[in-house]
């Protein structure tokens, strides 16, 4: 988390700057040091809650990964065993295929 809110007043700071750049006054100038902690304070809120809302999608993504595997248990318990697929996406060689016959293949395609 630190390392977020860090990121985040970094680049705060370095939009401040890149305002006193773009309108071509003094980076360092006693009237303008006040506006740096500023810009650091609003970079380093926002690092915060955008670390909140990634723990908050991965809470809900682990969760719904939870139920997804849970479901799919309960219906390979219900159907008396793992379902693989079709007969057809067993065959299938390739991303689809099953690993046991990644390996293998016919001999219509070895010629």
């Amino acid at each position: 988390m630190v390392h977020k809110v860090l990121f985040w007043s970094g680049f705060g700071v370095a939009v401040r700057l890149w305002q006193l750049g773009i309108e071509m006054r003094p980076l360092f100038s006693p009237a303008a040091l006040w506006a740096y902690p500023i810009y650091a304070g609003v970079g380093a809120s926002f690092g915060y809650w955008l670390k909140g809302v990634e723990d908050n999608q991965l809470r809900i993504l682990a969760e719904t990964r939870d139920r997804l595997l849970e479901k799919r248990k309960r219906r390979a318990e219900r159907e008396g065993g793992l379902n693989a697929g079709t007969q057809a996406q067993k065959d299938e060689e390739g991303l689809f295929g099953t690993p046991e016959l990644a390996g293998r293949r016919s001999v219509s395609t070895q010629i």
